[in-house]
């Protein structure tokens, strides 16, 4: 009788430990996390920056990247046939980075070509600077992350030689719930990093293919004020 009341309390133990809470004989989602400890709390805040940061700047920067393609052919032609307030105001209330370069270039019409150019190049580097917003977080958690999860195996190994310390004994479940806080942490912060480097490296290519829609603009635009000269 004895013996069985002291695999039932073997039992219990090992469950608390090894985060089985319900004694359902499986883990979910949420006794996985709470097997990970506190080093969680900083793994979901980096998480939901990362969300954020990457939802926020896809839509940015795919409104930024949309633009008619007559626009450039409407802007020519007024340019060409000398109404430029009209190719102007056409370009003011187009709300996209190419229409901003175009109604700077359209502003300083008169003037050599490459101070022209310059200005364009000025604002271009403005629209850039908006388009890169809060994309250095998306950079740091793919960083920060897997660090942290590697300060989660740490602590998991420590608590691991503490509870074998403590008990003298090498018990399942102490060593089940060390390892399973350093397996948590670890795999929770690769993925956050991963995930994290993914997605910068995917709104770094749609800013590049914003940024290549600027210049190809820039330059049709310098071309059209050398044609009436032609």
């Amino acid at each position: 009788m004895f013996d069985f009341f002291l695999q039932i309390d073997t039992l219990n133990a090992i469950k608390k430990t090894t985060g089985d809470l319900n004694g359902d004989g499986s883990l979910g989602l949420w006794e996985i996390i709470v097997l990970g400890g506190w080093i969680m709390v900083p793994l979901a805040i980096m998480l939901l920056g990362a969300v954020w940061v990457f939802a926020e700047r896809s839509i940015a920067i795919r409104n930024a990247a949309r633009i008619d393609s007559n626009f450039m052919n409407i802007i020519r032609d007024h340019i060409v046939s000398g109404n430029i307030t009209a190719a102007r105001s056409f370009a003011k209330n187009t709300n996209n980075p190419v229409a901003r370069i175009i109604d700077k270039g359209i502003q300083r019409i008169g003037k050599p070509i490459d101070s022209i150019e310059k200005s364009m190049a000025n604002v271009g580097t403005l629209e850039m600077y908006k388009l890169e917003k809060n994309l250095g977080i998306l950079s740091v958690v793919s960083k920060a992350a897997p660090i942290f999860g590697f300060v989660g195996t740490l602590i998991g190994l420590m608590q691991l030689f503490s509870g074998i310390n403590s008990s003298n004994e090498f018990e399942v479940g102490v060593i089940a719930g060390g390892i399973y806080t350093k397996l948590v942490t670890s795999i929770t912060g690769l993925v956050i990093g991963l995930g994290g480097f993914l997605a910068y490296s995917y709104l770094n290519t749609q800013i590049d293919k914003a940024a290549n829609k600027m210049e190809a603009a820039s330059a049709d635009f310098l071309d059209v004020l050398q044609e009436p000269t032609r």
